[in-house]
């Protein structure tokens, strides 16, 4: 603790702090310090976080910073940190503006001209993906899907040829119904990886093929339960080279013909399914 103390911690500065995605003891050293040097916390959740910092005998000004009032609240902290103050901004789990509220408060302290710190700590997808075994270059960070079954279907078509491992978040009530979207869009023999629950008590993470997904998910009520990170294995490099050459033919044919002409005459031309090509196609013209 003393090495973290003689750190320079500048005052006018929104410290973005990653906090315990499950486990308590997961709060690294520069954190604790930090919180308890600033004076006040914007938090998504004013109980979880008060929750927070009594398990670590700390307790601050709360000011609610959710994603129904991010630009709002980021004008009152640019006042506080212009007057001087330190102020920590966390979620209720995990890194702040990463699939959670903080983005557009970090902007907005930027563009005033303030100074922004992060303090690194846990993030769900990248500890699903250190524990995974696939063996990739690169990710994809997607975070949750839409809830629309249509806009689901059409996102992942749009993901359906890159290389690089796809990472999505995913609560319990939509798991079998995200699974089952997936298999219909992916190649069966795709590993994907179910990292349930995780620093948890109850943690899991199982890999299988994407075609025995549905069956784990469904042989076990527990399979259904806590909050998800999927990481799919993403597409073999030729696959990414020809769905390539499937897009450029088929923004050729929509320059002249309708969604279902061009999706028709494209599937004739590069071998890619119809369905595929009229979801990618509807994606394009919305563009």
């Amino acid at each position: 603790m003393d090495e973290v103390a003689r750190q320079v911690y500048p005052a006018s500065t929104l410290y973005v702090l990653a906090t315990p995605i499950g486990n308590f003891a997961d709060i690294t050293l520069r954190a604790l310090h930090v919180l308890a040097l600033v004076d006040a916390v914007a938090c998504e959740d004013t109980r979880n976080t008060g929750h927070l910092l009594m398990r670590y005998g700390l307790s601050k000004k709360l000011i609610a910073a959710h994603q129904h009032n991010e630009r709002e609240i980021a004008e009152k902290l640019i006042v506080r940190l212009q007057a001087g103050e330190r102020i920590a901004l966390v979620s209720d789990a995990g890194t702040p503006a990463i699939s959670d509220p903080g983005a557009r408060i970090v902007d907005a302290v930027r563009a005033a001209g303030l100074r922004v710190m992060p303090l690194p700590g846990p993030s769900a997808a990248i500890a699903a993906l250190s524990a995974s075994g696939l063996v990739c270059d690169q990710f994809h960070f997607v975070g949750f899907l839409p809830a629309k079954a249509r806009q689901r279907d059409a996102a992942l078509h749009s993901l359906r040829d890159m290389a690089a491992t796809l990472i999505f978040y995913e609560a319990p009530h939509r798991i079998s119904a995200v699974v089952d979207a997936l298999a219909a869009v992916f190649e069966g023999q795709r590993q994907i990886v179910f990292a349930r629950e995780l620093t948890k008590l109850f943690e899991e993470v199982h890999r299988c093929h994407l075609s025995d997904a549905a069956a784990w998910v469904a042989q076990d009520a527990h399979h259904q339960k806590g909050e998800f990170v999927l990481l799919l294995e993403g597409a073999p490099p030729a696959a990414e080279e020809d769905g390539a050459e499937a897009e450029r033919v088929l923004r050729i044919l929509l320059a002249e013909c309708t969604v279902k002409q061009a999706a028709t005459l494209a599937a004739h031309i590069t071998g890619h399914k119809k369905n595929a090509l009229y979801e990618r196609a509807l994606v394009i013209k919305a563009e």
